[in-house]
């Protein structure tokens, strides 16, 4: 009986399992392949944050123009090239662009999208200084300046990489047309080459800013040439490292675009006497650069145990700042500056006169026309009158609104009984002149009082 119920409950257990399976096993397949899809992730997070090696600017020009490479070029050929190969940088690098990724692992990181915002700013900052160093017209440049210009995290169409492509076409077109012996090409007395410059020094001036703020004590700043007061607010702990990253991006792509315009524009440079200093901000750039052996952006104190990322890196951003600023002034010496022509007036002063020419047809009153016959007759006696009238001067925007109050007030200049002593009516007259001019009714009225 005993064997008969065990039997029984084996039976039903059976039962059990067989109508009611356990599915406890389905989690042990699934958290292997999110382990294996994290492990994924990590590694190809390490691979895509490595930043791209540097390249040959001379080198860059060959692979640019291709079948072309052999025959000559005009002035300019290998600052486009340079531009060009920053932006294929930004396209082909390891995980290709990853401001705008959605999805991991792009989505997690965040040092490399910030050196990638970094080297398209130089190139933004290069693209929009081409149309001034361009000597003739070339809308392919405002073309490209556009396309570089758009949201840096536009994933939807045209997402950024689409306009990083467009602009690409648009520079390979003019690079093109810079080796067809045309009219393209930079100016040869480096036109746009100092408003790069100094636009450059602005963008060094700001990092370094930038670096600083992430400092805790100011008092670490002492040595560098930056003024505490005009620091941005502190920068949070966790917007460090981007900004970090961000200042090694623009260093990384302004230490190349430096090298390609030097190959084009050294007798400029050398002219202007700046090469040497112009090679020692390609070389500040270089150290910015070294090996970051650290795993995290530190920001130590003073000689304590862990390093000051920021602020070494602030030190090189300074350095070259004013580099970029010292190369800027020699420059301006020897850039010719555009200067308006003799034969095209300023506006804003014939409008004026004309204006003062109605209101002086308009502005005699009845008492006026009393004085002035006075005016004519003892003017020529004293003298007076003329002396005033011709050490003022008046601006030619001004000549039609004194015209016709000066001799009302060289009628009251004449009529001095004082002006036989050799005091300086005249200057007198002339100082109030001005005032009579904006105020008829006080003109008049200095005027009747030697009459009374």
């Amino acid at each position: 009986m005993a064997l008969s119920h065990k039997g029984a409950a084996r039976r039903r257990s059976r039962t059990e399992v067989l109508e009611r399976p356990e599915y406890g096993w389905i989690w042990k397949p699934l958290l292997v392949l999110l382990v294996i899809y994290l492990v994924v992730c990590l590694g190809l997070g390490i691979w895509w944050s490595r930043t791209p090696a540097g390249f040959n600017v001379e080198q860059a020009v060959a692979e640019q123009r291709g079948a072309a490479s052999g025959s000559p070029a005009s002035r300019g050929a290998v600052t486009t090239a340079g531009l060009m190969t920053l932006v294929e940088t930004l396209l082909e690098k390891p995980g290709g662009y990853l401001r705008n990724d959605v999805a991991p692992p792009g989505l997690w990181l965040d040092n490399m999208p910030a050196w990638e915002l970094g080297v398209l700013e130089q190139a933004r900052r290069l693209a929009r200084s081409l149309p001034a160093m361009e000597q003739s017209s070339a809308p392919v440049l405002e073309g490209v300046q556009e396309r570089l210009m758009g949201d840096s995290r536009d994933w939807l169409y045209p997402s950024t990489e689409k306009r990083l492509e467009q602009a690409l076409d648009g520079l390979d077109g003019y690079l093109a047309a810079l080796g067809e012996g045309g009219e393209a090409g930079f100016g040869d007395q480096g036109q746009g080459l100092a408003a790069w410059l100094e636009a450059i020094t602005g963008s060094l001036d700001d990092l370094g800013l930038r670096l600083s703020a992430s400092i805790g004590s100011r008092d670490e700043l002492r040595d560098l040439d930056i003024d505490a007061e005009a620091l941005p607010t502190r920068t949070p702990w966790y917007r460090v490292d981007d900004v970090f990253f961000e200042a090694r991006g623009q260093a990384w792509a302004l230490m190349h675009l430096l090298e390609a315009v030097q190959r084009d524009q050294a007798d400029v440079l050398a002219t202007a006497g700046v090469t040497e200093r112009w090679e020692q901000l390609v070389a500040v750039l270089q150290r910015s650069q070294r090996r970051l052996w650290s795993p995290l952006v530190l920001n130590g104190s003073g000689f304590g145990i862990f390093a000051n990322h920021s602020l070494v890196l602030a030190n090189h951003m300074v350095r070259a700042r004013d580099l970029a600023r010292q190369v800027t002034e020699g420059l301006d010496e020897v850039t010719p500056t555009p200067a308006p022509t003799a034969s095209e007036p300023p506006v804003v002063e014939v409008e004026r006169s004309e204006d003062a020419a109605e209101e002086a047809q308009a502005a005699p009153t009845g008492e006026e026309a009393t004085v002035e016959p006075v005016v004519d007759q003892q003017a020529p006696d004293t003298g007076e009158g003329e002396m005033a009238s011709s050490g003022s001067e008046p601006a030619p925007a001004e000549a039609g609104e004194e015209g016709s109050d000066e001799a009302s007030a060289n009628g009251a200049a004449a009529s001095d009984g004082d002006a036989g002593e050799g005091e300086q009516v005249p200057t007198d007259t002339s100082e109030e002149g001005g005032d009579e001019a904006s105020a008829d009714d006080g003109a008049t009225a200095e005027g009747d009082q030697p009459a009374s």
